[in-house]
C-alpha cells in the first residue's frame, strides 16, 4: 500500500490501483488540485456548508442517509448510496474564515474501495 499526498488530496494505492480517495477541505480557504493529478485544474472555493451538498445530492437524485458513525459533538456525516462516499461536517474553528459560525462545513470526503 502507497499513501500519496498533496495537500488536501491524498489517495492510496495498493496493488497498482487506487483504493482510497480522500479530499479536505478547509472552510474560507480556496482549493486547488495538484496539476500532476489534474492537469490545468481550477482552483475553486472550497466553503461548503452542509445544506449546500444535501441540496446539490438531492439534486441530482443521489441518495444518501446520516452517518452515526461520524455523526456526534461538534460533527455530523453522511454517506452516499450505494457509492458509499463519505462526507464529514464540522462546526468553523476560530481560524475559519466563514459566513455562518453556527453551520456544520465540509472538512473531508472520502471513498475506500478495498
Amino acid at each position: 500500500m502507497t499513501l500519496c499526498s498533496w495537500d488536501g488530496l491524498r489517495l492510496v494505492v495498493t496493488q497498482r490501483a487506487v483504493t482510497g480517495i480522500w479530499v479536505s477541505l478547509w472552510p474560507g480557504s480556496t482549493a486547488k488540485l495538484p496539476p500532476l493529478v489534474v492537469p490545468d485544474s481550477e482552483s475553486f472555493e472550497a466553503t461548503v456548508h452542509r445544506e449546500e451538498l444535501i441540496a446539490a445530492l438531492d439534486t441530482a437524485g443521489c441518495r444518501h442517509a446520516v452517518n452515526s458513525t461520524l455523526t456526534f459533538g461538534r460533527q455530523s456525516s453522511l454517506i452516499t448510496q450505494p457509492a458509499d462516499v463519505c462526507a464529514v461536517f464540522s462546526l468553523p474553528g476560530r481560524d475559519n474564515h466563514v459566513p455562518h459560525r453556527d453551520r456544520h462545513y465540509l472538512d473531508v470526503m472520502h471513498k475506500h474501495t478495498a
